[in-house]
């Protein structure tokens, strides 16, 4: 076996084992983490591995990070807190796919989609984080009304300011990885500098859009309840001890679906930036 195959399983196997210790992820979470980063090692290296990393830790601190301010909010997510294979694949599993594509086929095109997905997913799981935290109340993306906290759709500065500098680090992460694996070479420090400016760009403009497509289609087309008590627009299916109604949107469209759509067409877009650039 080859030896990156083996750092790859114990580095996920490290990994995975704390953020289960650490109550970050269920049982199924890590055990799908523990694949998922073997094999972003194994078939591919460092790159893909730390932008992966960097996700999954960043993330897992800010889900802590004021939990008691945030931990009411959480009661309206069909998922919060631990998170289940189902989570994890649907914030990597693309990514996992582009790693395998570019182990087959090798093509720059496989990083600029993977770096879009993971921005992607990163600018939304850190304006969910942040955005819980804001003081305004937040505004649907669909007309700007106010909503309450924790409506799907509804969107804050603070929190559309966090998905962009969780994009942007992305990208820049990317950068800094490309040279350090040795995917990128650069003979000039100008030519190293506009590769900063691309990558930055590739991550911040794929990220934010994958963060406000998640947005959209979780104000419009996912499938959420109405409490009967408070009257709250919620993912649960129970909520103030009574069953709720359903509100709108199709039944197979949960969260983790609106995460990997949107994840998909932000790896679409930081490919078409990529190749044009």
């Amino acid at each position: 076996m080859n030896i990156d195959w083996i750092i790859g399983a114990l580095g996920a196997l490290i990994v995975s084992g704390a953020a289960y210790k650490k109550r970050s992820l269920s049982l199924s979470g890590m055990l799908a983490a523990f694949v998922m980063g073997t094999i972003y090692y194994g078939a591919g290296n460092l790159f893909w591995f730390g932008i992966l990393l960097l996700f999954f830790v960043s993330s897992s601190v800010f889900s802590h990070f004021r939990g008691d301010r945030k931990a009411e909010l959480e009661k309206s997510y069909a998922k919060s807190g631990r998170r289940d294979a189902g989570q994890v694949l649907a914030n990597g599993g693309l990514g996992m796919l582009a790693c395998l594509g570019n182990l087959f086929w090798p093509d720059p095109a496989w990083a600029y989609f993977f770096v879009g997905t993971m921005a992607a997913v990163t600018a939304d799981t850190w304006a969910t984080e942040w955005g819980g935290l804001s003081k305004s109340e937040p505004r649907s993306i669909l007309n700007g009304r106010r909503v309450l906290p924790g409506t799907s759709g509804g969107v804050t500065l603070l929190g559309s300011a966090a998905a962009l500098a969780g994009a942007v680090c992305i990208g820049g992460a990317a950068w800094l990885l490309r040279m350090w694996t040795g995917d990128d070479t650069y003979s000039e420090v100008g030519s190293a500098l506009l590769a900063m400016v691309k990558w930055g760009l590739i991550g911040g403009i794929s990220g934010l859009a994958g963060a406000f497509a998640d947005s959209w289609l979780g104000a419009t087309i996912q499938y959420m309840h109405r409490c009967v008590v408070c009257g709250k627009e919620i993912e649960v299916e129970e909520h103030c001890g009574r069953s709720t109604e359903h509100l709108r949107g199709f039944r197979w469209m949960d969260n983790d679906m609106v995460n990997l759509l949107s994840s998909l067409a932000a790896g679409l877009l930081a490919w078409g930036i990529g190749m044009i650039g």
